[in-house]
C-alpha cells in the first residue's frame, strides 16, 4: 500500500544555475578595499568576484549579435537594442521578449536572469559556454541539452526549480534575504552586496570597522586559528598536523554553499556552525554511488566528509587559496607539499609515465563528473581506483574511466600485473556497501556498521539514517548511544530515525536534543517526538524546537517540497485540514509535482472521502500523464475497490514509466498472479529480474510463485539469482 513520501525532502542546489538582485553591482565591500588592497586583488581572480552581476557590456561574455538557437522545439533569439540585452523565447507558437537583468557566472559557462513577475527572477534555459573554441565552447547551448523539456516538466525554465530567489540566490551574493511571501507566493529578495565578497566568510566585518572608525586608524584582528602546522620527518611518508587540535571550523563557511542541504533560515551567517544554519544530505542514492563517489550535483560536503584527509584535519585552505580560491599550487605539486616525491610522484606508485595524464595524482584520486553541460568537477573523497567493486556494484572507477571502452576484468588483470595486492575490507565495510546497494541486512549486522569508529562518520551516519530500511521499531537502549553521541551528524541522524523507538519512550529519549546546541538537530528531535505525549517539563523546550521546525519548514514553501512537508507535519498532529490545504497549496505553486497529488489523494484515502481521491489522481495524471508514482497509486486505490482489472494496466504503467523501481515490477507481477494468471506473472519476472540491481525480492515472489504453480524450472532459474 501506498505509503505517504518521506518526511524531510532535502531541497537543495540540485538545479543551481540561476541568480537575482537588488543592489548595484560593487567589486567589493569598498569599506574594505582601502586597508586590504592585495587581498580584494586576489579576490577579483576569483570565481566568487564573478558569481553575479549586473547585465552590461562588461559582465555579458556572450554573443548577442541577433544570435537564434533551437532545442527541440524551443527557441530563442538574443540580441541587443539601445545598449540593453534581450532575448525572445518561443515554444511552439508562444512567443515572450524578455530583458536580461543579471549574469550568473562566468566560466565554464554563463546564464543569464530574467524577472519574470515583479521580484522573482528565472534562468533562461539558454546558456553559454564561455569555454574555448578548441574546447568546445564559444557556443550558446541547452540547459537539458539531452531532454525535451516542455512547459510542464518541473525543470521547465519557468518552474520553482529554476528559480533564482529559492535555488542559488544565497549562495552567490551577500548577505541575502529571499523574503518570500508563502500567501501572495512572491519574492522580495534583497543582499547587501551583489557578488560573494568580503561578508561571505568574515563574520566580524561590523565590528572590525567600528574599531577602525573609534581608533582612527588600521584595526588590527585576530583570526582564530590554530596553532601548528604540518611535518613530515625523514622517513614518513605523509605529513602530519604538529600542535594544538587544529580549529577546522573555518570549513562549516565552505559547506554553507559547497553542499546539498536544506536551509533553516532564510540567509547565511557567516561564521555560524554549519548544522546551526542547514540540513545537509548524507550519501544517499541517486546522488551518490553505493561506494560514496560523487553521481548527481553534490558539491563537496558529502565527499570530503567521506575522506582521509578530513578525518586528518586537512581543511580546504591547505589546498585553496583563501581569496583566489583557486588551487595553491598547479599539478602534483599540490599533493606534494604533504605527500613524498619519492614515494608517490613515482611510476612505482602510478605505474605511469612520469608526467603523462596517468601520473596525475588528481586524475585516479580526484575523477572529475561534468555538471550543467559544460562544468566538469572533481571528486573529494579521494578514494583509490577499485575496479571490482565497479564489477560488483556498477560503480565508476578511474581506470575505465580513463581508459574507455576497457572494462573492469582488463583493469583487474592490469592490476595483477603489477602485483597489486586486492584490499582487505572489514566486513562492517563490506556490508555498508552492501546495505546502499538495496540488500538487506540483519539488525545486528545494521548496528556494527554505525559502530565502527574506524569508518567516516558521515557514512556511519548515513548507515544510521537508513536503520528504517532494516526494522520498523527499535528499542531505546540501542539508539541512545547516538542520541546523545559528540558527534553531530549522528546525533542528527539518530534524531531522524528516532520515530523507531516506542512511542511511549520517544519523548523521553529525544529530550536532550530539544535543547541540543544545533538547530538542526533541535528541528529533527521536535519532528520525530511531534505525534506523542510530551511530559509538562518538556514543554518548554518542545515548544521553542518546533517553532524553530516550522520555521525551517517555511523557508521552502516556494516550492512543492516545502508545502509538502509542511502538510506532513500537520498530518503528524492529526490536524487534517491544514494538512489538506498546505497539499493544495503544494499543487498550486507547482502543478507538475506529482508528489503533491498523491499526498493530497493518500489523505482523503484516509478519511475515507473517495470521490475526491478519484478526483484528485485524476487531475494528477492529466497534468502528469508519465507519473509512476501516481499510476501506482490510483492502482491501489482500485484494487481496494475490487476492481483488479482496472488496476493491471496502471502498474504496468508505473512500472514502465520508472524502470528504476523494482516495488512497481513486484506489485505488477503479484496484480498478475492475483488476477489468476500465475504462469504469466512468473514469465513477467524472468523477464525482469536481471534489470534490476536490487531484485531480491523479485526473487523470492518468484521463488514462490514457481513452487505455486509446481513449477520445478522456474524454481530452479529464481533459486540461481539468490
Amino acid at each position: 500500500m501506498q505509503n505517504f513520501i518521506n518526511t524531510f525532502i532535502i531541497l537543495s542546489s540540485l538545479f543551481c544555475t540561476l541568480v537575482f538582485a537588488a543592489a548595484e553591482a560593487d567589486s567589493a565591500d569598498q569599506a574594505c578595499v582601502g586597508c586590504h588592497q592585495s587581498e580584494q586583488q586576489s579576490w577579483q581572480k576569483s570565481d566568487h568576484a564573478k558569481a553575479m552581476a549586473i547585465a552590461d557590456k562588461h559582465s555579458v561574455i556572450a554573443d548577442f549579435t541577433d544570435v537564434e538557437v533551437s532545442h527541440h522545439g524551443q527557441k530563442a533569439r538574443f540580441y541587443q537594442k539601445n545598449g540593453q540585452f534581450f532575448a525572445d523565447i518561443s515554444y511552439d507558437e508562444k512567443l515572450e521578449t524578455l530583458p536580461i537583468r543579471y549574469t550568473f557566472g562566468h566560466y565554464p559557462l554563463q546564464q543569464y536572469l530574467v524577472e519574470t513577475s515583479p521580484g522573482k527572477f528565472q534562468v533562461l534555459p539558454f546558456a553559454w559556454d564561455a569555454r574555448s573554441k578548441t574546447e568546445g565552447g564559444q557556443r550558446w547551448y541547452h540547459n537539458y541539452a539531452n531532454e525535451e523539456i516542455r512547459p510542464e516538466d518541473r525543470l521547465h525554465w519557468r518552474q520553482p526549480l529554476q528559480n533564482w530567489n529559492g535555488m542559488c540566490a544565497d549562495c552567490h551574493s551577500d548577505g541575502l534575504k529571499r523574503n518570500y511571501d508563502a500567501e501572495q507566493n512572491s519574492f522580495n529578495s534583497e543582499f547587501t552586496n551583489i557578488n560573494v565578497g568580503c561578508a561571505s566568510c568574515h563574520a566580524d566585518l561590523e565590528q572590525h570597522l567600528q574599531q577602525q572608525a573609534n581608533n582612527g586608524k588600521k584595526p588590527h584582528t585576530s583570526v582564530a586559528t590554530s596553532q601548528g602546522h604540518w611535518q613530515r620527518n625523514a622517513g614518513q611518508a605523509t605529513a602530519q598536523w604538529v600542535g594544538e587540535k587544529r580549529d577546522n571550523s573555518v570549513m562549516d563557511n565552505c559547506f554553507s554553499c559547497h553542499s546539498l542541504r536544506a536551509p533553516l533560515t532564510d540567509g547565511i551567517t557567516p561564521g555560524k556552525a554549519f548544522l546551526d544554519q542547514f540540513t545537509p544530505q548524507l550519501l544517499q542514492a541517486p546522488s551518490y554511488h553505493v561506494d560514496g563517489q560523487i553521481k548527481e550535483e553534490v558539491y563537496v560536503y558529502g565527499s570530503f566528509l567521506q575522506s582521509k584527509m578530513f578525518a586528518k584535519g586537512v581543511n580546504c585552505l591547505d589546498c585553496h587559496d583563501k581569496h583566489t580560491m583557486k588551487i595553491k599550487i598547479p599539478g602534483n605539486g599540490l599533493c606534494l607539499q604533504c605527500h613524498a616525491s619519492d614515494v608517490f610522484n613515482s611510476k612505482q606508485h602510478h605505474r605511469h609515465q612520469n608526467e603523462s595524464a596517468g601520473a596525475q595524482c588528481v586524475n585516479c584520486h580526484m575523477t572529475e563528473n561534468r555538471y550543467m553541460g559544460v562544468d566538469d568537477r572533481r571528486d573529494h573523497s579521494f578514494k583509490i581506483p577499485r575496479p571490482e567493486l565497479s564489477e560488483q556494484f556498477s560503480t565508476p572507477n578511474a581506470c575505465t574511466t580513463c581508459h574507455q571502452g576497457k572494462s573492469n576484468e582488463w583493469a583487474l588483470d592490469f592490476m595483477k600485473s603489477w602485483q597489486i595486492k586486492p584490499r582487505q575490507d572489514s566486513n562492517n565495510q563490506k556490508n555498508y556497501w552492501l546495505l546502499k546497494s538495496g540488500k538487506g541486512l540483519n539488525i545486528e549486522q545494521h548496528l556494527s556498521i554505525i559502530a565502527d569508529d574506524s569508518l567516516d562518520i558521515i557514512s556511519r551516519a548515513t548507515a544510521l539514517q537508513m536503520l528504517t530500511f532494516t526494522t520498523e521499531q527499535l528499542s531505546a537502549d540501542l539508539l541512545r548511544p547516538y542520541l546523545t553521541h559528540k558527534e553531530q551528524l549522528l546525533r542528527l541522524a539518530a534524531a531522524n530515525v528516532a520515530t523507531l523507538i516506542n512511542p511511549g519512550f520517544r519523548a523521553q529519549e529525544l529530550r536532550p536534543l530539544l535543547t541540543d546546541p544545533l538547530k538542526a538537530i533541535r528541528a529533527a528531535a521536535a519532528r520525530a517526538i511531534v505525534d506523542v505525549y510530551i511530559p509538562e517539563k518538556d514543554l518548554a523546550s518542545f515548544n521553542l524546537a518546533f517553532v524553530e521546525l516550522t520555521v525551517a519548514l517555511e523557508q521552502s514553501s516556494w516550492r512543492g517540497e516545502g508545502r509538502l512537508n509542511q502538510g506532513m507535519l500537520a498530518m503528524a498532529k492529526n490536524d487534517n485540514l491544514t494538512a489538506e490545504q498546505h497539499f493544495k497549496q503544494a499543487i498550486k505553486v507547482e502543478p507538475y509535482f506529482d508528489s503533491a497529488y498523491s499526498n493530497l489523494a493518500e489523505l482523503y484515502r484516509t478519511q475515507g472521502k473517495v470521490v475526491q481521491l478519484v478526483a484528485v489522481y485524476n487531475a494528477g495524471i492529466s497534468k502528469l500523464p508519465k507519473s509512476a508514482i501516481l499510476h501506482y497509486g490510483f492502482a491501489l486505490h482500485l484494487v481496494r475497490q475490487q476492481q483488479l482489472a482496472k488496476a493491471l494496466p496502471l502498474f504496468k504503467k508505473a512500472m514502465l514509466f520508472d524502470p528504476t523501481s523494482s516495488q512497481y515490477a513486484y506489485v505488477y507481477a503479484l496484480a498478475t498472479d492475483s488476477s489468476g494468471d500465475t504462469k504469466r506473472a512468473i514469465s513477467l519476472l524472468k523477464t525482469m529480474v536481471d534489470d534490476y540491481s536490487q531484485n531480491q525480492q523479485l526473487v523470492q515472489l518468484g521463488l514462490s510463485l514457481a513452487q505455486k504453480a509446481e513449477d520445478r524450472v522456474s524454481f530452479d532459474y529464481f533459486m540461481a539469482r539468490r
